[in-house]
């Protein structure tokens, strides 16, 4: 892969940038402590701010890393701050293969951001850094994150059964991916 970094990225309503430590308000607001939009993930809702402002610390910290790539997502022309996160979470350099995960603030929901935002990260990833494949997952009680896959030409690749464990407890992962080749 040709690692870029955590790049600026911007589509039609959106702003994908590094996170900065004084987003620890916006990110603890608009999404970390809401125990609905965390429901299906790996890591617990905030329940301070300072929680917040240490996961943001340590991501600071690892933007100088070249195959580092976490997005704050933020709307165009609103002072919400960040309104969600997308970022790479897994890599397979003997491939070209990353995962990605994200999440958005339940008040930006359902305007298809997401689907905006994971368009345009799959395009960078590819067109940009090199990947051959980006693969997401997603918890099928969480249909919604399903959809986002799709609407971005993800293909359905199956579901693995009991392999992983969310905030529900122990569950199912459903597989999408899309590869170079499919956008040729």
């Amino acid at each position: 892969m040709r690692h870029q970094g955590t790049k600026r990225l911007e589509t039609e309503r959106l702003i994908l940038r590094r996170f900065a430590e004084v987003d620890a308000e916006s990110v603890f607001k608009n999404w970390a402590s809401d125990p609905e939009v965390t429901k299906f993930l790996r890591w617990k809702s905030h329940t301070c701010v300072e929680e917040s402002r240490e996961l943001l610390a340590g991501c600071v910290k690892r933007y100088v890393e070249a195959d580092y790539y976490h997005w704050a997502i933020e709307e165009k022309g609103s002072d919400s701050g960040a309104v969600g996160y997308i970022g790479v979470f897994w890599s397979d350099e003997t491939v070209d293969s990353v995962e990605v995960g994200y999440s958005l603030g339940r008040r930006w929901q359902g305007r298809g951001y997401m689907s905006e935002a994971l368009m345009a990260v799959i395009d960078f990833l590819i067109d940009e850094a090199g990947a051959n494949r980006v693969v997401a997952a997603h918890d099928p009680r969480n249909a919604a994150s399903g959809g986002v896959m799709k609407r971005c030409g993800m293909k359905y690749e199956g579901t693995m059964r009991q392999v992983d464990r969310n905030n529900q407890g122990i569950c199912d992962l459903s597989f999408y991916a899309v590869l170079a080749s499919d956008r040729r």
